[in-house]
Protein backbone atom coordinates (compact mmCIF):
# COMPACT_ATOMS: atom_id res chain seq x y z
CA UNK A 1 0.00 0.00 0.00
CA UNK A 2 1.40 3.35 -1.08
CA UNK A 3 1.28 6.55 0.97
CA UNK A 4 -0.64 9.66 -0.01
CA UNK A 5 -4.15 8.23 -0.30
CA UNK A 6 -5.63 9.64 2.94
CA UNK A 7 -6.29 13.25 1.85
CA UNK A 8 -7.99 12.20 -1.42
CA UNK A 9 -9.97 9.67 0.64
CA UNK A 10 -11.35 12.38 2.96
CA UNK A 11 -12.01 14.80 0.09
CA UNK A 12 -13.84 12.08 -1.82
CA UNK A 13 -16.01 11.18 1.16
CA UNK A 14 -17.10 14.78 1.72
CA UNK A 15 -17.65 15.47 -1.98
CA UNK A 16 -19.71 12.34 -2.58
CA UNK A 17 -21.60 12.93 0.67
CA UNK A 18 -22.75 16.31 -0.63
CA UNK A 19 -23.64 14.78 -4.00
CA UNK A 20 -27.02 13.53 -2.77
CA UNK A 21 -27.98 17.09 -1.86
CA UNK A 22 -26.79 18.31 -5.26
CA UNK A 23 -28.81 15.60 -7.04
CA UNK A 24 -31.96 16.56 -5.15
CA UNK A 25 -31.47 20.22 -6.10
CA UNK A 26 -30.66 19.40 -9.71
CA UNK A 27 -33.96 17.54 -10.07
CA UNK A 28 -35.63 20.95 -9.78
CA UNK A 29 -35.08 21.50 -13.51
CA UNK A 30 -33.63 18.23 -14.82
CA UNK A 31 -34.93 14.70 -15.23
CA UNK A 32 -32.91 11.78 -13.77
CA UNK A 33 -31.25 11.27 -17.15
CA UNK A 34 -30.55 15.00 -17.30
CA UNK A 35 -28.90 14.93 -13.88
CA UNK A 36 -26.75 11.94 -14.86
CA UNK A 37 -25.71 13.55 -18.15
CA UNK A 38 -25.08 16.93 -16.52
CA UNK A 39 -22.73 15.57 -13.89
CA UNK A 40 -20.85 13.36 -16.37
CA UNK A 41 -20.48 15.98 -19.13
CA UNK A 42 -19.38 18.69 -16.70
CA UNK A 43 -16.97 16.24 -15.10
CA UNK A 44 -15.61 15.23 -18.50
CA UNK A 45 -15.06 18.86 -19.55
CA UNK A 46 -13.29 19.55 -16.25
CA UNK A 47 -10.94 16.61 -16.66
CA UNK A 48 -10.26 17.30 -20.34
CA UNK A 49 -9.18 20.83 -19.38
CA UNK A 50 -6.97 19.54 -16.55
CA UNK A 51 -5.44 16.90 -18.84
CA UNK A 52 -4.60 19.55 -21.45
CA UNK A 53 -3.06 21.84 -18.84
CA UNK A 54 -0.96 18.94 -17.55
CA UNK A 55 -0.19 17.84 -21.13
CA UNK A 56 -1.55 14.38 -20.38
CA UNK A 57 -2.46 12.30 -23.42
CA UNK A 58 -5.49 10.03 -23.34
CA UNK A 59 -4.90 6.31 -23.94
CA UNK A 60 -5.15 5.16 -27.56
CA UNK A 61 -5.64 1.44 -26.95
CA UNK A 62 -9.21 0.45 -27.98
CA UNK A 63 -9.18 -2.36 -25.40
CA UNK A 64 -8.64 0.17 -22.60
CA UNK A 65 -11.48 2.31 -23.93
CA UNK A 66 -13.66 -0.80 -23.96
CA UNK A 67 -12.91 -1.55 -20.30
CA UNK A 68 -13.49 2.09 -19.38
CA UNK A 69 -16.83 1.99 -21.17
CA UNK A 70 -17.82 -0.88 -18.89
CA UNK A 71 -16.62 1.07 -15.84
CA UNK A 72 -18.54 4.15 -17.01
CA UNK A 73 -21.73 2.08 -17.12
CA UNK A 74 -21.08 0.72 -13.63
CA UNK A 75 -19.91 3.95 -11.98
CA UNK A 76 -21.70 6.70 -13.91
CA UNK A 77 -24.48 5.84 -16.32
CA UNK A 78 -26.58 3.26 -14.47
CA UNK A 79 -26.04 4.54 -10.89
CA UNK A 80 -26.32 8.16 -12.04
CA UNK A 81 -29.78 7.55 -13.46
CA UNK A 82 -30.90 5.26 -10.62
CA UNK A 83 -29.86 7.57 -7.77
CA UNK A 84 -31.53 10.57 -9.41
CA UNK A 85 -34.63 8.49 -10.18
CA UNK A 86 -34.83 7.32 -6.56
CA UNK A 87 -34.39 10.84 -5.19
CA UNK A 88 -37.53 11.96 -6.97
CA UNK A 89 -39.38 10.07 -4.21
CA UNK A 90 -36.97 9.39 -1.33
CA UNK A 91 -34.82 11.74 0.74
CA UNK A 92 -31.20 12.58 0.02
CA UNK A 93 -30.51 11.27 3.53
CA UNK A 94 -31.81 7.80 2.67
CA UNK A 95 -29.86 7.80 -0.60
CA UNK A 96 -26.67 8.69 1.27
CA UNK A 97 -27.25 5.97 3.86
CA UNK A 98 -27.93 3.27 1.24
CA UNK A 99 -24.74 4.35 -0.51
CA UNK A 100 -22.89 3.01 2.54
CA UNK A 101 -23.73 -0.52 1.35
CA UNK A 102 -21.09 -0.17 -1.40
CA UNK A 103 -18.26 -1.95 0.50
CA UNK A 104 -20.55 -4.92 1.07
CA UNK A 105 -21.42 -5.09 -2.60
CA UNK A 106 -17.70 -4.93 -3.36
CA UNK A 107 -17.19 -8.06 -1.27
CA UNK A 108 -19.89 -9.83 -3.27
CA UNK A 109 -18.32 -8.67 -6.52
CA UNK A 110 -14.88 -9.93 -5.49
CA UNK A 111 -16.46 -13.29 -4.70
CA UNK A 112 -18.24 -13.54 -8.03
CA UNK A 113 -15.42 -12.21 -10.20
CA UNK A 114 -12.95 -14.55 -8.50
CA UNK A 115 -10.27 -11.93 -8.10
CA UNK A 116 -6.98 -12.53 -6.33
CA UNK A 117 -8.32 -10.50 -3.41
CA UNK A 118 -9.53 -13.55 -1.50
CA UNK A 119 -12.74 -13.36 0.48
CA UNK A 120 -12.36 -14.07 4.19
CA UNK A 121 -14.75 -15.28 6.85
CA UNK A 122 -14.86 -11.79 8.33
CA UNK A 123 -16.08 -10.41 5.03
CA UNK A 124 -18.97 -12.85 4.92
CA UNK A 125 -19.93 -12.02 8.50
CA UNK A 126 -19.72 -8.33 7.63
CA UNK A 127 -22.05 -8.94 4.68
CA UNK A 128 -24.71 -10.51 6.88
CA UNK A 129 -24.50 -7.74 9.49
CA UNK A 130 -24.53 -5.09 6.77
CA UNK A 131 -27.70 -6.38 5.17
CA UNK A 132 -29.38 -6.53 8.57
CA UNK A 133 -28.49 -2.85 8.75
CA UNK A 134 -30.10 -2.23 5.36
CA UNK A 135 -33.29 -3.94 6.56
CA UNK A 136 -33.24 -1.71 9.65
CA UNK A 137 -32.77 1.45 7.57
CA UNK A 138 -35.72 0.43 5.41
CA UNK A 139 -37.92 -0.35 8.41
CA UNK A 140 -38.96 -3.71 6.92
CA UNK A 141 -41.12 -4.50 9.97
CA UNK A 142 -43.53 -1.82 8.78
CA UNK A 143 -43.40 -2.57 5.08
CA UNK A 144 -40.64 -0.10 4.16
CA UNK A 145 -42.50 2.74 5.86
CA UNK A 146 -42.98 5.75 3.58
CA UNK A 147 -40.28 4.62 1.13
CA UNK A 148 -41.72 3.26 -2.15
CA UNK A 149 -40.17 -0.16 -2.77
CA UNK A 150 -39.37 0.55 -6.44
CA UNK A 151 -37.19 3.52 -5.50
CA UNK A 152 -35.46 1.60 -2.72
CA UNK A 153 -34.63 -1.17 -5.20
CA UNK A 154 -33.22 1.47 -7.54
CA UNK A 155 -30.82 2.61 -4.81
CA UNK A 156 -29.72 -0.95 -4.07
CA UNK A 157 -29.14 -1.67 -7.78
CA UNK A 158 -27.05 1.50 -8.01
CA UNK A 159 -24.73 0.49 -5.18
CA UNK A 160 -24.50 -3.02 -6.64
CA UNK A 161 -23.06 -1.43 -9.78
CA UNK A 162 -20.58 0.51 -7.65
CA UNK A 163 -19.53 -2.69 -5.93
CA UNK A 164 -18.68 -4.41 -9.21
CA UNK A 165 -16.84 -1.37 -10.58
CA UNK A 166 -14.09 -1.42 -7.94
CA UNK A 167 -12.67 -4.92 -8.49
CA UNK A 168 -13.30 -4.69 -12.25
CA UNK A 169 -11.15 -1.56 -12.44
CA UNK A 170 -8.38 -3.09 -10.38
CA UNK A 171 -8.33 -6.27 -12.44
CA UNK A 172 -8.62 -4.96 -15.98
CA UNK A 173 -7.34 -1.37 -15.90
CA UNK A 174 -4.59 -0.85 -13.35
CA UNK A 175 -2.18 -3.40 -14.85
CA UNK A 176 -1.84 -0.87 -17.70
CA UNK A 177 -0.35 1.62 -15.20
CA UNK A 178 -2.20 4.63 -16.57
CA UNK A 179 -2.56 7.86 -14.64
CA UNK A 180 -5.80 8.36 -12.69
CA UNK A 181 -6.69 11.43 -14.79
CA UNK A 182 -6.37 9.39 -17.99
CA UNK A 183 -8.73 6.74 -16.68
CA UNK A 184 -11.26 9.14 -15.19
CA UNK A 185 -11.36 11.38 -18.28
CA UNK A 186 -12.03 8.54 -20.72
CA UNK A 187 -14.55 7.04 -18.30
CA UNK A 188 -16.58 10.26 -18.19
CA UNK A 189 -16.30 10.82 -21.95
CA UNK A 190 -17.77 7.36 -22.47
CA UNK A 191 -20.52 7.99 -19.93
CA UNK A 192 -21.41 11.34 -21.52
CA UNK A 193 -21.61 9.77 -24.97
CA UNK A 194 -23.93 7.02 -23.72
CA UNK A 195 -26.19 9.49 -21.89
CA UNK A 196 -26.30 12.21 -24.59
CA UNK A 197 -29.19 10.75 -26.66
CA UNK A 198 -31.34 10.37 -23.55
CA UNK A 199 -30.56 13.93 -22.50
CA UNK A 200 -31.49 15.34 -25.90
CA UNK A 201 -34.81 13.47 -25.83
CA UNK A 202 -35.88 14.07 -22.22
CA UNK A 203 -33.13 15.72 -20.18
CA UNK A 204 -34.89 18.91 -19.12
CA UNK A 205 -37.81 18.88 -16.70
CA UNK A 206 -38.39 22.60 -17.28
CA UNK A 207 -36.46 25.73 -18.26
CA UNK A 208 -36.70 27.44 -14.89
CA UNK A 209 -32.98 27.77 -14.19
CA UNK A 210 -32.79 28.87 -10.57
CA UNK A 211 -29.44 29.78 -9.02
CA UNK A 212 -29.20 27.07 -6.32
CA UNK A 213 -30.07 24.10 -8.60
CA UNK A 214 -27.68 25.35 -11.29
CA UNK A 215 -24.82 25.83 -8.80
CA UNK A 216 -25.61 22.39 -7.36
CA UNK A 217 -25.24 20.80 -10.79
CA UNK A 218 -21.97 22.63 -11.39
CA UNK A 219 -20.63 21.32 -8.08
CA UNK A 220 -21.96 17.83 -8.79
CA UNK A 221 -20.23 17.73 -12.16
CA UNK A 222 -16.96 19.56 -11.50
CA UNK A 223 -16.25 18.10 -8.06
CA UNK A 224 -18.62 15.16 -7.62
CA UNK A 225 -17.62 13.62 -10.95
CA UNK A 226 -14.58 15.48 -12.24
CA UNK A 227 -12.12 15.69 -9.38
CA UNK A 228 -13.82 12.90 -7.43
CA UNK A 229 -13.04 10.22 -9.98
CA UNK A 230 -9.37 11.19 -10.11
CA UNK A 231 -9.29 10.76 -6.34
CA UNK A 232 -11.22 7.51 -6.63
CA UNK A 233 -8.82 5.93 -9.11
CA UNK A 234 -5.85 7.19 -7.10
CA UNK A 235 -7.16 5.52 -3.94
CA UNK A 236 -7.86 2.22 -5.73
CA UNK A 237 -4.38 2.26 -7.23
CA UNK A 238 -2.55 3.22 -4.03
CA UNK A 239 -4.63 1.50 -1.35
CA UNK A 240 -6.74 -1.18 -3.05
CA UNK A 241 -10.39 -1.62 -3.99
CA UNK A 242 -11.51 -2.55 -0.46
CA UNK A 243 -10.23 0.69 1.11
CA UNK A 244 -11.44 2.73 -1.87
CA UNK A 245 -14.99 1.45 -1.46
CA UNK A 246 -14.90 2.11 2.30
CA UNK A 247 -14.99 5.86 1.57
CA UNK A 248 -18.71 5.33 2.11
CA UNK A 249 -18.04 5.41 5.87
CA UNK A 250 -17.87 9.18 5.46
CA UNK A 251 -20.55 9.84 2.85
CA UNK A 252 -23.64 8.91 4.91
CA UNK A 253 -22.59 11.22 7.74
CA UNK A 254 -22.12 14.11 5.31
CA UNK A 255 -25.37 13.25 3.50
CA UNK A 256 -27.39 13.20 6.74
CA UNK A 257 -25.98 16.52 7.95
CA UNK A 258 -26.50 18.16 4.54
CA UNK A 259 -30.06 16.85 4.24
CA UNK A 260 -31.01 18.02 7.72
CA UNK A 261 -29.45 21.48 7.40
CA UNK A 262 -30.09 22.45 3.77
CA UNK A 263 -33.24 20.50 2.86
CA UNK A 264 -34.90 20.21 6.28
CA UNK A 265 -35.45 16.51 5.64
CA UNK A 266 -36.81 14.29 8.38
CA UNK A 267 -34.77 11.53 9.98
CA UNK A 268 -36.51 8.54 11.56
CA UNK A 269 -34.82 6.65 14.40
CA UNK A 270 -34.24 3.47 12.38
CA UNK A 271 -32.24 5.26 9.65
CA UNK A 272 -29.22 6.29 11.76
CA UNK A 273 -29.43 3.04 13.76
CA UNK A 274 -29.50 1.01 10.55
CA UNK A 275 -26.68 3.12 9.12
CA UNK A 276 -24.51 2.31 12.14
CA UNK A 277 -25.23 -1.41 11.67
CA UNK A 278 -24.34 -1.11 7.96
CA UNK A 279 -21.09 0.65 8.84
CA UNK A 280 -20.34 -1.99 11.47
CA UNK A 281 -20.79 -4.70 8.86
CA UNK A 282 -18.62 -2.79 6.42
CA UNK A 283 -15.94 -2.28 9.08
CA UNK A 284 -15.87 -6.01 9.83
CA UNK A 285 -15.80 -6.85 6.12
CA UNK A 286 -12.90 -4.42 5.67
CA UNK A 287 -11.22 -5.80 8.83
CA UNK A 288 -11.31 -2.38 10.46
CA UNK A 289 -12.85 -4.34 13.34
CA UNK A 290 -11.31 -7.77 13.79
CA UNK A 291 -13.33 -10.71 15.02
CA UNK A 292 -12.07 -13.95 16.58
CA UNK A 293 -9.50 -15.49 14.28
CA UNK A 294 -10.15 -19.00 15.54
Amino acid sequence: MKKGWLLPYIALGITWGMSFLFIKNGLDFLTPIGVAFGRCSLGALTLILIAKLRKVQLPQNPKIWGHLLVVSLLLNVIPGILFAFAETKVSSILAGIINAVTPLMTVLAILLIGQEEKTKKSQLIGLVIGFIGVATVMGVWRGFGSNPILYVIALLLAVTCYGFAYPYSRRFLFPHQLQPIQLATVQLICASAVLLPGYLISGLRNQDFKLVPVISMLCLGIFGSGFAYIWNFQIIRDAGSAIASSVTYITPVVAVVAGLIFLAEKLTWNEPVGALIVLLGAAIAQERIRINRA
